[in-house]
């Protein structure tokens, strides 16, 4: 789908002349007076929505997601580690009800990509995803990892095989690697979509459609049709799906408090039970022993 390892050479940023106190950068210069939830747009490109219906979290990923290697500073990144920690903060929050991923990204490194994918898959709150422009290459798993998804009409979405740049080894083994690594996203995309791994595979090989490249582009439209994504949509739409979720998972959590509090005090009403008629039969065994000591009296005499 994408690179797996890539090369880049950057510039590294000038020492300053007194590093002990080193001056503000420019952009630490343009938050400086800035509400808190501005500040976070700044600096993670997420927010916490807190006036609405729900609690929800907003998560951007866009650009091209950045994996073990920097990639030049023109470009724009989203940077696995700090994805990664934010959604663990996200799952593990009881003030945050659920988290809408937003995405217009242009793919990346295969194992970031899929890290994060992973994640979102395995969380239990209410997810949804939209994609708004592209979500190509390992954008394709980023979209489908959330419990719904929805695109855009104009958005689209690129599937096509694993490439590598840089040095890359001319034996049978390399070529077996790719197809293990292709395997892997065809089968997280199949699991979490409605799509046939052998359509996935047919429009991943296709040569009729891209000039210079191999594989398929998708409209929103198509995307759906083919069951890569869940249903065509905007912004209003994904939220509105994620507050029901959200209303569902609550109404699922009180009902299951409400019959684990009847099993209690149906289990507590049934210990109760047990005890009146442990005391019972030890007040009837009591009774008969007197009454046996009684009659052995009586013959004495």
């Amino acid at each position: 789908m994408s690179d797996t390892h890539s090369h880049y050479s950057f510039q590294e940023e000038p020492i300053p002349d007194n590093p002990g106190n080193p001056l503000p950068s420019e952009q630490e210069k343009n938050l400086e007076g800035l509400d808190p939830q501005t500040k976070q747009i700044f600096e993670t490109g997420s927010i916490a929505i807190n006036k609405g219906r729900h609690l929800i979290h907003c998560l951007t990923i866009i650009g091209q997601i950045e994996g073990h290697y920097i990639l030049p500073p023109q470009n724009k990144t989203t940077k696995y580690e700090h994805i990664i920690p934010q959604i663990v903060a996200i799952e593990e929050d009881p003030s945050i009800e659920g988290l809408l991923i937003i995405l217009n990204t242009v793919g990346g490194d295969v194992e970031a990509g899929l890290a994060i994918a992973e994640l979102i898959a395995g969380m239990k709150k209410p997810t949804v995803s939209l994609v708004l422009g592209g979500g190509h290459s390992i954008g394709v798993p980023l979209a489908v990892a959330a419990r719904l998804s929805f695109i855009a009409p104009t958005a689209t979405m690129t599937i096509h095989p694993v490439r590598m740049n840089g040095v890359a080894i001319g034996v049978p083994q390399t070529l077996a690697n790719f197809y293990r690594m292709q395997d892997r996203i065809t089968r997280f995309v199949c699991e979490n979509s409605h799509i046939a791994p052998e359509r996935f595979k047919e429009l991943m090989m296709n040569t009729e459609e891209l000039v210079l490249d191999v594989g398929t582009v998708l409209d929103g439209k198509s995307a759906v049709k083919e069951g890569l994504i869940d249903r065509l949509g905007g912004l209003s739409e994904s939220i509105d799906a994620l507050y029901k979720m959200i209303d569902e998972q609550c109404a699922k959590q009180r009902q299951a408090a409400a019959q684990n509090k009847e099993e209690r005090n149906a289990d507590e009403a049934k210990r109760q039970a047990e005890t009146c008629n442990e005391k019972a039969t030890a007040s009837d065994k009591g009774a008969k022993s007197t009454s046996i000591q009684g009659g052995v009296r009586t013959k004495k005499r």
